[in-house]
């Protein structure tokens, strides 16, 4: 969750007055690859939804539908126009066209992975969507990886505030579910990263 730049009492008047309509639209932009703190509305809608002043299926509904439709725009954006950016940012920071190019190969292997469970993650809910359009993801693999994680996003997302909210204060649920983005992040470290780093370790080992 980012509540650094826009203030836990701003995000709740948005979403007390414009409801569903917030949810979907911060989690769809901030899918889009804006940083905006789209799971922090969302975690809202689900907590207000829990006292009664929401329907929770409909702020589901929106959460799903934002994550859904902002992401294959996110995509879309990186296939069209993400390439050329990419390259420029890799020359300011002096980044071999060859190393690019392995990186890409990395991410598309495990784009799957990625599409379906960075949206748990802040930082690769931003970028995932658009970094799968640029490196080339097969649409069609990545509409059904997309959904998937949309579905599995929004309802954990929606239904643990929603709950959580019956038997605590609005703060100890941000608190509650900010362990639990690092518990996520933890499990998707040992599920793509630290089988990346047993694969690719021998090589740097010197030889006997």
């Amino acid at each position: 969750m980012t509540l650094e730049l826009i203030s836990l009492e701003t995000l709740q008047t948005l979403v007390t007055e414009y409801g569903y309509w917030s949810v979907f639209i911060g989690i769809g932009l901030e899918n889009m690859g804006i940083p905006l703190p789209g799971e922090a509305l969302t975690l809202l809608g689900g907590f207000f939804a829990g006292s009664g002043e929401l329907q929770y299926r409909w702020v589901l509904c929106g959460a799903i539908a934002g994550s859904f439709i902002g992401n294959n725009i996110g995509y879309l954006a990186g296939k069209w126009g993400g390439l050329p950016l990419l390259q420029k940012v890799a020359h300011i920071f002096k980044i071999s066209d060859e190393k690019l190019a392995e990186t890409k190969q990395k991410f598309l292997e495990n784009a799957p992975k990625a599409v379906f469970v960075g949206r748990f993650i802040t930082f690769f809910r931003i970028f995932a969507a658009p970094f799968a359009g640029i490196v080339g993801m097969a649409w069609p693999i990545f509409l059904l990886c997309n959904l998937a994680g949309a579905i599995a996003w929004g309802t954990v997302t929606v239904t643990l505030p929603y709950f959580l909210g019956r038997i605590m204060p609005l703060a100890d649920v941000l608190r509650f579910m900010a362990k639990f983005g690092l518990l996520v992040f933890a499990l998707v470290a040992a599920w793509i990263i630290v089988p990346l780093w047993l694969e690719y370790r021998p090589r740097n080992q010197p030889e006997k």
